[in-house]
């Protein structure tokens, strides 16, 4: 690293011990305050609607909490079922009882469901658009 000569000292302290007077450009506190203005102005945040949610949160835990309560009770079976095979050969044997009966009723659940899905989609539509 380079020393500086005494002379180069000289000329950055006096740069540097000069006292002019900083002073904004003409409009800068006016355009400043505009700024301060327009943000004050603007409209706090929505806030999330937790009352519409809530519902609908309750009843997707309560269906997650139903399928693991399902699978952990098929899992004896699952395990009495692989005991004696290949475990490829006893997963196609362990079904849910809904289905085990008639192909109607899972045609049935499936429409169940898939109407279901659309009444949920439909609803949020309207809620989005705001024509509740």
């Amino acid at each position: 690293m380079r020393r500086l000569s005494e002379h180069e000292e000289g000329e950055i302290d006096g740069i540097l011990s000069r006292e002019d007077e900083i002073l904004p450009s003409s409009g800068f506190a006016v355009s400043v305050m505009d700024a301060v203005r327009r943000e004050a102005a603007i409209l706090p945040p929505i806030a999330f609607p937790w009352r519409r949610a809530l519902p609908g949160m309750i009843v997707g835990g309560f269906v997650l909490l139903l399928v693991l309560v399902r699978g952990i009770v098929a899992l004896p079976q699952l395990i009495r079922a692989s005991a004696g095979a290949d475990l490829r050969m006893a997963l196609p044997s362990v079904s849910l009882p809904i289905f085990q009966g008639n192909l109607a009723y899972a045609a049935i659940w499936t429409v169940l469901a898939l109407l279901i899905a659309l009444a949920a989609v439909k609803l949020s539509m309207r809620l989005g658009s705001g024509s509740v």
